[in-house]
């Protein structure tokens, strides 16, 4: 019988069949918040060209970017930060020595330690709005 090989496959489809583990995880989200930092990057640079056009345009947008929904996108800006940073310090560690051993420990720390700073960086950013809204509420 004559070998017949499989069809090609799109890389997507061959990679969404490949079993996901924590490290694949890892693997993916540092690429992608590195793709995110990548065009975080090109539009800050691009929102910083009001600075050209004089005070009152570059007031007028950071007056825009006060707003609660920037605020989100600035929390998500922070998550990007953060998992891409603690990531790539505990690729370093698992580089290192004989840090491969323990990568599953660390990966584990370096989840728990991005959360809580997610988590109070979010209390950082919204706790002003959020206590104006309750204000007016009374």
């Amino acid at each position: 019988m004559a070998y017949r090989p499989n069809p090609p496959q799109g890389w997507l489809k061959t990679n969404l069949k490949y079993y996901k583990h924590g490290g694949s995880w890892a693997w993916i989200l540092h690429r992608l918040t590195g793709l995110g930092l990548t065009a975080y990057i090109y539009l800050h640079i691009y929102a910083l060209t009001s600075l050209t056009q004089g005070e009152k345009a570059f007031d007028e947008e950071m007056k825009l970017f006060s707003t609660p929904f920037f605020k989100l996108l600035e929390w998500a800006l922070f998550s990007l930060v953060l998992f891409h940073a603690f990531n790539g310090v505990r690729i370093i560690l698992v580089d290192w020595a004989n840090g491969a051993r323990y990568h599953k420990k660390v990966l584990a720390v370096v989840y728990v330690l991005a959360v809580v700073l997610f988590v109070g960086m979010g209390y950082l950013i919204f706790r002003e709005p959020i206590t104006n809204l309750f204000a007016s509420i009374r």
